[in-house]
Order: C-alpha cells, then sequence, then structure tokens
C-alpha cells in the first residue's frame, strides 16, 4: 500500500478536483447538484432523509419502481449553507410528470410511523402525512407513503467490518459515493450510445485522475478533511433483480441491458479480482466516509473546485476492498 506524508500532499499537485456535488433528499427520486454542501455524520446534509415506503412500511427504490426517477425534488438554496435551519415557510418541493407540485415542510411532522424498513435496517420513521401519501399513491399507482429519517431516535449504522462508528440515513450503505469522469469517458468509449453520470448516482464527482483511478484510493483529503475510501461501489448483482439502477435511463424511466452488459465485460468481480469470491458484481465507484463528520465544529463545507489529495491507495483493484 501506497503512502503519501500529508504535509508533502498539501505542497503538491493536486490528484484530482470536485467537478460536481449531489444530494439525493428523496431515496431514488432525482438529485440536485448544488456549489457546496456541509458534512453531517451521516453524509451529506439532506442527503435520503427521505423514503417512499409501500403500506407495509418497505421502502421502494428504482430498482422495483423505476418511474421514480422521473420524480423531480428541490430545497431552498440557503439549505446548504452551513449552520442554516427551516422556518415555517421552507419546503421540499416535490414534481413529476402529469402531478401537482408537492410541498413538504422542512419542520419535521409529528407523527411517527413504526415497521419501516430499508434493506437490512427497521425502525421508525416521521411520516410526511395524507397529502404526500395521495400524491405517491396516485403517481405509482399503489398504496405508498412518504417519511423522513427519525434522527432523533434512531440511527442506522454503516456496517463494522467496513467502518466502525458511522451511519446514514436511508442510503444504500455508506455516507458518501465518489466516481471520476474519466471512468464514465472510458466506459462510454465502449458504449454505442453514452450514458450520463446520473446512471451512477455519486454524491462528489472527481475530474482530472486517470480512468478508474478512484478505485485504488484509500485515504483523500479534500479541503481540510479525511476521507477513507472502505470498499469498492458494487452495483446489483447482474442477473437476480427487476431492473438495476445503471440500467434505468433517468430521463425516460426505461431500463435496458447496458451500460451493465459492457461493464460485465471488465469491471465484475470475475475480471478484476479473479483470485477472490466470484458474486456477480459489478464495480463503479468508491464509498467513502470522512473522519471529520463525527467532530463538532463549524465552517464543515466540501466545494466544487476542491482540490482532491490522494494520502494512500492500493496498487491494484484487487487488493481494494469490496
Amino acid at each position: 500500500m501506497e503512502k503519501t506524508d500529508a504535509s508533502s500532499a498539501a505542497a503538491a499537485v493536486a490528484d484530482a478536483k470536485i467537478s460536481s456535488i449531489f444530494i439525493y433528499p428523496v431515496k431514488s427520486c432525482r438529485g440536485i447538484s448544488v456549489s457546496h454542501a456541509p458534512l453531517t455524520p451521516t453524509g451529506f446534509r439532506w442527503d435520503r432523509q427521505w423514503l417512499v415506503v409501500n403500506q407495509r412500511g418497505r421502502a421502494y427504490t428504482q430498482r422495483v419502481e423505476p418511474k421514480l426517477a422521473l420524480v423531480e425534488v428541490n430545497l431552498p438554496a440557503e439549505a446548504f449553507s452551513e449552520g442554516w435551519e427551516p422556518t415555517k415557510t421552507s419546503y421540499l418541493e416535490i414534481k413529476a410528470p402529469g402531478m401537482d407540485l408537492l410541498k413538504i415542510s422542512l419542520c419535521k411532522p409529528p407523527k411517527v410511523s413504526d415497521g419501516v424498513s430499508v434493506w437490512e435496517w427497521s425502525g421508525s420513521a416521521l411520516d410526511e402525512g395524507d397529502e404526500a401519501s395521495k400524491w405517491f399513491t396516485n403517481y405509482l399507482g399503489k398504496p405508498s407513503r412518504m417519511v423522513r429519517f427519525n434522527a432523533a431516535s434512531e440511527t442506522r449504522p454503516v456496517d463494522p467490518v467496513y467502518a466502525q462508528g458511522y451511519s446514514i440515513m436511508f442510503s444504500d450503505m455508506f455516507p458518501f459515493m465518489l466516481a471520476s469522469q474519466g471512468s464514465l469517458d472510458e466506459l462510454n468509449k465502449l458504449l454505442k450510445e453514452p450514458v450520463p453520470m446520473n446512471r451512477f448516482r455519486p454524491n462528489i464527482l472527481v475530474d482530472g485522475c486517470e480512468p478508474f483511478s478512484e478505485d485504488l484510493w484509500t485515504e483523500i483529503k479534500i479541503s481540510q478533511f479525511s476521507f477513507q475510501g472502505v470498499r469498492l461501489c458494487s452495483r446489483c448483482k447482474v442477473f437476480n433483480a427487476k431492473n438495476q439502477v445503471p440500467t434505468i435511463n433517468q430521463e425516460t424511466a426505461i431500463a435496458g441491458p447496458e451500460p451493465n452488459e459492457t461493464l460485465m465485460k471488465y469491471r465484475s468481480d470475475k475480471v478484476l479480482r479473479p483470485d477472490k469470491k466470484q458474486q456477480g458484481k459489478i464495480y463503479f465507484g468508491q464509498n467513502m466516509v470522512c473522519k471529520e463528520s463525527l467532530t463538532e465544529g463549524k465552517a464543515k463545507l466540501v466545494k466544487v473546485g476542491d482540490p482532491i489529495f490522494v494520502l494512500q491507495k492500493v496498487s491494484n483493484a484487487a487488493e481494494a476492498v469490496a
């Protein structure tokens, strides 16, 4: 494992820079591109704070409800400022084709729903009420409710095998997912029809590095913050899900075979990790945690344009944790 001294890294030329930051307030709905975002103990503020569930409280995702890809969300611009708190006139706005605008107050709702579940986790959540329920029920054509993570009473820890002491809201597994523009460009060279980065839903998009170099990063510095790469981001097992999010066109909500078919040829565990246990997975991006997100203090903002310094990395993808 290669390691770079932090003091010398600060004086060195950056290995990459942040080109975009994305927040996904409602799990599986469209993201918001922002110029800066505050760090919190569960990731960027507002990321995957809301969830749409069925009548049993089980999460809906694009894997089973691809129409969620067409749901646009918006937050007040000031919501991404450090220390900002919502007022009675602050709303999350939601819209979709054929639907009226839905406004969700950012002041926490009083009602608690028990039995909410996403993947391995279950617990209570804050229910956003009948209007939101009716909106998503009409849009999806089946009983639905919208809930908010109840941070006051619930904790959803990440897998301690990969990162101890960290937690998330309704994200799949980890607080941050980082991918590079170079990796997407390399993939698109092999595709008949190029795909945009929204197929992969990263939080942090970087540019200026070699394709898939993010696979190797085990510790990077962004501004004054230390991010650890804890696991290659594995996509759904290719043959055991109705839809995989990268295969869903985010403009039409229609799934197709690509880019997974192409990724399987050169980004599968069989290709990248031939000596490891094979699980039929493909990899794109790096899951990360941020050490400073757990500590008290102000001015914890990550910004577009921030340089990235690689402090520690492995020599190849087979050595990376996955």
